[in-house]
């Protein structure tokens, strides 16, 4: 029996992917922010080799360390994916892979980012333990971190993405001439390079010529088999944040539009995390009533396009020269540190920060309810 009516909330934080330590940022502000009359939190820290360490000295620890890992003298994990498939680890994997009334917890809220993280490998393991967690399932976490699926989904939709050519890395291997051409003729620079499944700016390099072509394609290669190179536009950089109804046959809540205007020379990882003066956020955008009408409207048919659940943050592209709106990429497992987007948005639509948790885990566990009501047998 649950010891309290306090629903159990187990933050998931850390993970295996390049934007470990923005995860930590991320659930500190989620845990201080859960409203502690009605939730009970676990934090859960996934380490760097994809150990699960459970419990609140752990995150103290992690925080601390900016990283996370067990605590000095205790080398136990509550689960690591080597365990799977393993008999003699089989108690441990019952723990997570459970759920009943005794259960650890009620609900799991993942506050991870990048690959193994939100890309739909995370929320595979937690649909096969049948637990409600937070967020899109399997489908709309792997289409969104794709980033050439994505677009080419929008472009199916009929929402304009900006030209782009894919490179996969034993192609570029052989053939980086090749390449190298059909960017000069098809693109012309600039152009970015980015990896295709990867978060946070992380990978991406902004190409003048021909001559830093090599260089950045060989660094977005280490982050991801698949790359995309993109034509530069001259764009003013405007987000909007999506979240799913409670009610039924209700569409989406979109918030107000707003802006990101980078001091680097673009919107980098440092600009975002480690430069604290990086970008200045305007809420809403200082753009026409019009433009705002066209990006909320864009951003609801884009969470709905690419089957989003739970929440997601649009990234869109306004460019100056055409005056159109062009999608760059959504995030379904948007940050949530204390200068992140999604939050704010939400707030200056008029949800609080506290608000929006509960109603992302009313819906974590409405989904999970629903699902639990489907026939899995034929017999």
């Amino acid at each position: 029996m649950k010891p309290s009516s306090k629903i159990r909330v187990a933050v998931l934080y850390g993970g295996r992917s390049a934007e470990h330590e923005v995860s930590l940022q991320s659930a500190s502000n989620v845990i201080k922010h859960l409203d502690p009359s009605r939730y009970e939190v676990i934090p859960i820290g996934i380490d760097k080799q994809g150990k699960w360490f459970l419990g609140k000295d752990v995150f103290a620890n992690s925080l601390e360390q900016n990283v996370v890992s067990h605590l000095p003298g205790d080398g136990h994990a509550w689960f690591a994916p080597e365990w799977i498939g393993n008999p003699a680890d089989g108690k441990h994997i019952n723990e997570i892979m459970t759920y009943t009334a005794g259960a650890h917890f009620d609900v799991v809220f993942p506050v991870v980012h990048g690959t193994l993280c939100e890309d739909g490998t995370l929320q595979g393991l937690l649909e096969i333990a049948g637990l409600p967690f937070v967020g899109c399932a399997v489908l709309s976490s792997a289409i969104g971190m794709d980033k050439d699926v994505a677009k080419r989904l929008a472009l199916s939709g009929g929402i304009r993405v900006a030209p782009y050519l894919v490179i996969k890395r034993n192609r570029w291997q052989h053939n980086r001439e090749h390449y190298a051409k059909q960017i000069a003729e098809h693109l012309s620079y600039p152009v970015f390079v980015k990896p295709s499944n990867a978060g946070s700016s992380i990978g991406i390099s902004k190409v003048k010529n021909a001559s830093e072509l090599e260089a950045a394609v060989d660094d977005a290669l280490r982050f991801d088999t698949k790359i995309l190179v993109e034509k530069g536009l001259n764009v003013i950089e405007l987000e909007v944040a999506v979240l799913e109804s409670l009610e039924e046959n209700t569409d989406p809540i979109v918030s107000v539009v707003g802006e990101i205007r980078p001091s680097h020379e673009f919107y980098s990882y440092d600009a975002k995390y480690v430069d604290e003066n990086g970008a200045q956020a305007f809420i809403p955008a200082p753009v026409s009533d019009a433009i705002c009408e066209e990006a909320r409207r864009m951003a609801k048919k884009l969470f709905e396009t690419l089957e989003c659940e739970g929440m997601a943050r649009v990234d869109l592209f306004l460019n100056k020269d055409d005056n159109q709106i062009y999608f760059n990429e959504i995030n379904t497992l948007p940050g949530f540190t204390k200068i992140s987007m999604y939050p704010k948005l939400m707030e200056a639509s008029g949800m609080s920060y506290s608000d929006l948790l509960t109603h992302l885990i009313q819906l974590a566990i409405k989904r999970h309810q629903l699902k639990s009501q489907l026939i899995r047998s034929c017999i």
